[in-house]
This record gives structure tokens, C-alpha cells and sequence, in this order.
């Protein structure tokens, strides 16, 4: 009888040890009880790390409750083939970190389930299309390759701008080429970014190449705040927080997934009629909704989901013409 207890006891510490050596990977991530508490009638909540600040949006389901290691690996799959150029950097935890400085502002917690993963599908459709080394005939499928890079390969300058050298001025042998998961480029763009997430990415722009969670981060303050004052911010657009005005109507400018490619992108993809750059941001959005099981059929109408025919919120400034 003492043997057979001491069989089943060893057998239970080997259960145990296989247990934590092949355990789900998303245990670390597991969060404590919601605290909530009602601040001037609205109820508030705070989710353990995830959405650590007294938030409305915490009262939602937060990213981890959607959105799991299998189904990021799903989406990426081939991040790590042997054609990528970031082999071993972008991963889950590190967009899971990132998205915890911006889930309790409504970032992939505004709305319904549903509006949640859309929004989250149209965020990472953009980084996707924005990151990704494949082709027509690639294996998987050329949507099967987003986080395929995570910095310009062979830059053509160092995107040094001296018209903004008095607030942010370039560091002498820094290069403000593109970065990240929505690729960053100028030094303005670095110093405005890294006001926003207390980084010194003006001396140190090679930061954004260097940490996965950094580079979501710096991509995720993009989505989420406008290009200029007055304008909407790709995450209200898309989520319907945004109301045009009159303007905005003439200029075929709606809420929805299309609206996010002009803020993001301008005159560079959008008012450009049916073009690939569009098509191929476009496909990334529908790829990802099909696989997180929300289905493309949630995209919304064309006129809302592409911006062909929308005026730029902040058109490039055309050269002059020669006298």
C-alpha cells in the first residue's frame, strides 16, 4: 500500500512538472478580480495590469479576453520564416504590454465585442500591410507575412527635417529613417512620440528597433491621437466617436475603416481612386477579421471601408510650378 502511494505521488510531481513546462502560455497574463466603483453616477473599473486606471472602458472586456497567443501566432504566422527581417522580435506579450498604456482610453475596449476585435483587426490590418515582406505567390499567402520587418532595410536619407530644429532638433549621427510597427519616420515624429511616451527618441531613435513593446507603443499613440488639433484620431474614426461635419461629408470623409487610411496615410494612399497601396491595407483588415472570427462581412459597406475618393484631412503641399 506504501508503494503504491509513493507511485501515485511521483506520478502527480511528474504531471505537475509537464504542467508547467507545457502550460498555456497565456497564464501569465491571467488577472485579478475587477475592482469597480461609480464615480458621478458612472461605473468605473480597474482590470489588475491590463487596464490598471480607474476607467468606463476597464468595465469591458479587455484585449486577453479576445485575443490569445494562438490566434496573434494565427494572424502572423509567418513572422519568423526564414525570409522575415525581424526573426524573434515581434511577439504577443509585447503587444499585450503596449495596449495596457492605452486600454483604459478605449483602445480595443470601446463598445461591444464585436466593435472591440474590429477595431483591434483594423489597427493590426494597418500594422500588418505596414510590415510585411509578402508577395503573390508567397507561401501562405501574401497576407500571411505582417510583422515581416521592423525597421527600413536600406534607407535613402536620414529624414533629418532642420525647419523644426528649435523644438525638435537632430542629434548629430542619429538616423530618423523608418520604425516600428507603423513605421515612424522624421525627427519630428520621433521627438513628438517620444514626448508622448517619456522616451528619448530623438538621441536615441534606434530604441524603436530595439523593443517590440516600444514600437507597438509608438505605433498605438498614432492610432490613437489625432494628426492635427481639430482633426479626429484614426481610433475615433473608427469606432464612431468621430462626427463629420459638412465639410467632411463633401469630402466623402465618413466614420469607418476608410477615414483611418486618411489620417494615417493622407493623399499617399487615399483620393488616388482604386490603387493597390489602398486595396492591400484593405485586404489585411478583411484577412484578420475572417481569422479572429469576426468575418469580413463586418467590414462595413465599400464607401466605408475604402477612402478612393476622399479629400486628404492634410493634403501634401504641391510643388510650384515652373515660371
Amino acid at each position: 500500500m506504501e508503494m503504491r502511494m509513493r507511485m501515485i505521488l511521483c506520478l502527480l510531481v511528474i504531471i505537475s512538472i509537464i504542467g508547467c513546462v507545457h502550460g498555456d502560455e497565456n497564464e501569465s497574463f491571467r488577472k485579478q478580480p475587477t475592482k469597480v466603483k461609480t464615480v458621478k453616477g458612472t461605473k468605473m473599473c480597474v482590470k489588475d495590469w491590463e487596464c490598471n486606471k480607474l476607467s468606463k472602458f476597464c468595465c469591458n472586456l479587455t484585449i486577453t479576453d479576445y485575443l490569445d497567443t494562438d490566434q496573434f501566432e494565427l494572424l502572423f504566422t509567418k513572422r519568423n520564416s526564414p525570409v522575415a527581417h525581424a526573426v524573434g522580435f515581434w511577439d504577443y506579450g509585447s503587444f499585450i504590454r503596449a495596449t495596457a498604456l492605452y486600454q483604459p482610453l478605449g483602445f480595443g475596449t470601446t463598445g461591444g465585442k464585436k466593435m472591440q476585435m474590429k477595431e483591434i483587426a483594423a489597427f493590426l490590418g494597418h500594422v500588418g500591410s505596414k510590415t510585411s515582406c509578402g508577395y503573390g505567390v508567397a507561401t501562405g499567402g501574401p497576407l500571411a507575412y505582417g510583422l515581416c520587418y521592423n525597421k527600413e532595410m536600406s534607407p535613402s536619407q536620414d529624414y533629418c527635417d532642420d525647419y523644426f530644429k528649435l523644438t525638435y532638433p537632430c542629434t548629430p549621427g542619429a538616423r530618423y529613417y523608418g520604425r516600428g510597427a507603423l513605421p515612424i519616420y522624421w525627427n519630428y515624429n520621433y521627438g513628438a512620440i517620444g514626448e508622448a511616451l517619456k522616451l528619448n527618441l530623438l538621441d536615441h531613435p534606434e530604441y524603436i528597433e530595439q523593443n517590440a513593446t516600444m514600437a507597438f507603443q509608438a505605433a498605438i499613440w498614432r492610432w490613437m491621437n489625432p494628426m492635427k488639433k481639430g482633426q479626429p484620431s484614426a481610433h475615433d474614426a473608427f469606432v464612431g466617436n468621430w462626427k463629420p461635419t459638412k465639410n467632411d461629408t463633401l469630402s466623402k470623409r465618413l466614420p469607418g475603416f476608410g477615414t483611418t487610411m486618411n489620417i494615417l496615410y493622407g493623399d499617399a494612399v487615399c483620393g488616388q481612386g482604386d490603387v493597390d497601396s489602398m486595396n492591400n491595407i484593405i485586404s489585411h483588415y478583411q484577412y484578420y477579421l475572417d481569422l479572429m472570427g469576426v468575418g469580413r462581412e463586418e467590414a462595413g459597406p465599400h464607401e466605408v471601408l475604402n477612402c478612393a475618393e476622399q479629400k486628404p484631412f492634410n493634403p501634401t503641399a504641391a510643388p510650384a510650378a515652373a515660371s
